[in-house]
């Protein structure tokens, strides 16, 4: 219908107005290129610890522009304390000192986690950077946290009751270290928008050491 002479003849306008609803915006990888800020709603606790590893791509996508520092110094701070038990020298002195002397190794093997993790995030965050990434610091270092830490759990938690040596905690132990890789990987290409080639080559770094300095050592 024509609305004040005009119509939707090529040549005329026609004005209108749209009104303002809500929209949620999830962010999809376009092969590099640069996005609007996500506005995705803030998943709980619980949902990103399960959406890691049951819809990891979604919940990436989902969380990078949120900061997950409660999950990640959480998640850190339980693998700390199993650490601890996960290195057969360093579980003997704990066994064998003091109440005071075992307190402080819990805390400081916690707080030793906690600080590793920011440090090996930082320098994957950097890396995407310098290889064209646009994501934020926080995000990616929370999520690098909880997934180097959090894939570990189930190896450290099954070293408390058999010996490193045993080939279901040597399988365990290269199994979840390939998790690592991956999550790790598609965790860097969404936050940072990369492909992936580019993604596996800003966490390479961070995988490297996790390997040499944690898998390795408590599987030997």
């Amino acid at each position: 219908m024509p609305v004040g002479g005009r119509d939707d003849r090529p040549g005329h306008t026609r004005a209108f107005t749209v009104p303002d609803e809500p929209v949620e915006h999830i962010t999809t990888y376009r092969a590099g290129e640069r996005h609007p800020e996500v506005r995705a709603t803030r998943l709980r606790r619980q949902d990103l610890l399960v959406g890691i590893y049951r819809n990891p791509t979604r919940t990436f996508a989902q969380m990078r522009s949120h900061q997950v520092w409660g999950p990640a110094l959480a998640v850190s701070a339980v693998y700390g304390l199993l650490a601890t038990f996960d290195l057969g020298g360093l579980r003997g002195e704990v066994f064998d000192a003091t109440p005071g002397l075992a307190v402080f190794a819990l805390v400081f093997s916690t707080l030793t986690f906690v600080v590793a993790g920011i440090l090996f995030g930082t320098v994957t965050w950097a890396l995407a950077r310098r290889l064209g990434g646009d994501g934020a610091w926080a995000p990616l270092v929370g999520l690098s946290m909880i997934i180097a830490w959090g894939t570990s759990l189930p190896r450290a938690l099954l070293t408390l009751v058999l010996s490193p040596s045993d080939g279901v905690v040597q399988f365990l132990g290269w199994t979840t270290w390939f998790l690592c890789a991956w999550l790790l990987t598609a965790m860097v290409r969404q936050v940072h928008d990369l492909p992936w080639g580019k993604a596996a080559s800003a966490a390479a770094v961070q995988l490297i050491a996790l390997l040499l300095l944690f898998t390795l050592p408590t599987l030997s």
